[in-house]
């Protein structure tokens, strides 16, 4: 069944997600797994891509190889099928995030997993965790290592798919091993996290000013660094200018430097910002922030590619790529008169807004993962996990400190539960009570059994469901099967006018239980 599947998918275009997610459910039946994950290292990092038996937010971890053993074992014999016997002392790392046994601990069970390597690199890893003792015996074991070449092959497929997509983006791919930072943090598989993703990889290889416009807390920063690692002066410098912390005494000699004397103090000549991100990149964090006296200087050096050192007679030229954010309405004070229009104008050349949590919908539980897994390691911890009410609570919250609330959200609950007693040979898990959420606003109340869906199409929701996911299940089914009809059964048309990612609408339709 399964060589079949993969030979069947390996000749058909797939979006990445799916052709990985279609392997791991297929290991899963032939192999009667509670559990298989493929993860790709990233560094010293292994990120999962695709998983089967985990709960949701195991996609948003990532697993530093030095603290997990038995990931680092298989990694390091790649090709190489590597078995853990049930009286294995090597702990396991997916410990609380079965679908089957969450928040328990894993009882005796069958582990086995191979490294994959693709042309001469290490890839990352595929791991199969059984239930029940026996289940990998030896012909398990030999039915696993005779598929080898198709798991890897799968792999390499989904790889070079996503080097095509790269150069038609016209952008060189990096090597899974040498992936800058920036692009490993980026957590999400939202439209909206996903469309924003796309269009920083289009206007990355330009050299316009780019305007990033959102929430405070949603990591504008980091979409900067991903839009310097991206362009093509990613070899160089990126230099970050908090405009905040700017005063006007300060600010030209930060910005453009000095001269040897130009000053009281001013005893060696200095650089200023602008000459030390020439050939590369300048991040001007908080540019709302700017009073109008820097506004006018930062736009002569706009203007004219040019700046000048405090007390120096002669202008310098500098190549700078500019990158602007602000959590401000900029039109507004533009309109107000706190901030100057050619100034604006000349920052916001190609603006981006990036979306609060609110909008990103299951994201939440992926970054909640990304930061139970920080916690876990820097506690000290066997497993840290949510139970199923406070994932509930998290979707239903609205966020206003976004990302950055989040992060500080898991890690004081974290810490209290430790300090309440905790023992560190415990599985760990968080309850709603303990992100103490419930005094702060939801993003939508809770629609009583029956209710009809806002946006619904009269008759098409049933007159009684016995939970919210229920009826927003149907109103999805409804919609995927309405734009499918209407496009002719063809996905990609049908994902685009659902304005949702070709990859995540088959996903959704896979667990809605549409066929296509």
């Amino acid at each position: 069944m399964l060589d079949s599947l993969v030979l069947s998918d390996l000749s058909t275009e797939l979006p990445q997600a799916v052709r990985l997610q279609r392997l791991v459910e297929s290991l899963q039946a032939e192999f009667h797994c509670g559990a298989v994950a493929l993860l790709r290292l990233e560094g010293e990092c292994l990120r999962p891509v695709a998983a089967a038996g985990l709960v949701q937010e195991a996609l948003g971890r990532r697993f530093t190889v030095s603290q997990h053993p038995r990931l680092a074992t298989i990694l390091s014999r790649s090709g190489e099928l590597t078995r853990f016997h049930h009286d294995s002392s090597l702990p396991d790392p997916y410990d609380g995030l079965l679908t089957e046994r969450a928040g328990q601990a894993l009882p005796v069970h069958d582990c086995m997993g191979l490294g994959i390597s693709i042309e001469g690199w290490h890839w990352g890893v595929i791991t199969l965790d059984a239930l029940d003792i026996g289940t990998f015996d030896e012909q398990a074991q030999e039915r696993l290592q005779a598929r080898v070449p198709l798991i890897e092959a799968t792999v390499r497929m989904a790889h070079l798919e996503s080097e095509v997509r790269a150069l038609r983006l016209s952008r060189s791919a990096q090597p899974s091993d040498a992936t800058p930072a920036a692009l490993q943090d980026i957590v999400g598989q939202s439209p909206a996290l996903l469309r924003l993703q796309q269009e920083l990889a289009v206007v990355a290889e330009t050299d316009m000013p780019v305007l990033l416009l959102g929430e405070t807390g949603v990591g504008k920063e980091l979409f900067a660094r991903r839009l310097h690692q991206l362009s093509r002066r990613r070899q160089q410098p990126m230099v970050h200018v908090n405009c905040a912390a700017l005063p006007d005494t300060l600010a030209e000699s930060e910005l453009f430097g000095h001269a040897r004397g130009a000053f009281s103090g001013a005893v060696a000549a200095r650089a200023g910002r602008f000459e030390s991100a020439d050939q590369g990149t300048l991040f001007l964090d908080e540019v709302g922030e700017l009073t109008l006296p820097v506004q006018a200087k930062l736009l002569r050096a706009l203007q004219n590619g040019e700046i000048q050192r405090l007390g120096a007679d002669q202008p310098r030229k500098v190549d700078v790529r500019i990158i602007a954010a602000t959590n401000r309405a900029l039109n507004e004070q533009v309109r107000d008169g706190g901030f100057r229009a050619d100034l604006f104008h000349r920052l916001s050349v190609y603006p981006l807004h990036v979306p609060p949590l609110r909008e990103r919908g299951d994201d939440v539980l992926l970054l909640a993962g990304r930061f139970l897994e920080l916690n876990r390691s820097r506690l000290g911890l066997r497993s840290l996990r949510l139970t199923s009410d406070a994932q509930l609570a998290m979707r239903r919250y609205a966020w206003p400190g976004n990302v950055r609330e989040l992060e500080h959200v898991i890690s004081r609950a974290a810490l209290k539960a430790v300090s309440y007693g905790a023992r560190r040979t415990d599985i760990v898990s968080l309850d709603a009570a303990s992100l103490d959420l419930e005094a702060a606003p939801l993003s939508a109340p809770a629609l009583a059994p029956g209710a009809a869906l806002p946006g619904a199409a009269a008759g098409q929701v049933s007159s009684t469901f016995s939970s919210l996911r229920e009826q927003v299940d149907h109103v999805q089914r409804n919609a995927i099967e309405q734009a499918l009809g209407q496009h002719q059964g063809v996905w990609s048309a049908a994902a685009k006018s659902l304005q949702i990612d070709s990859s995540n609408l088959h996903k959704l339709a896979r667990r809605l239980g549409i066929k296509g």
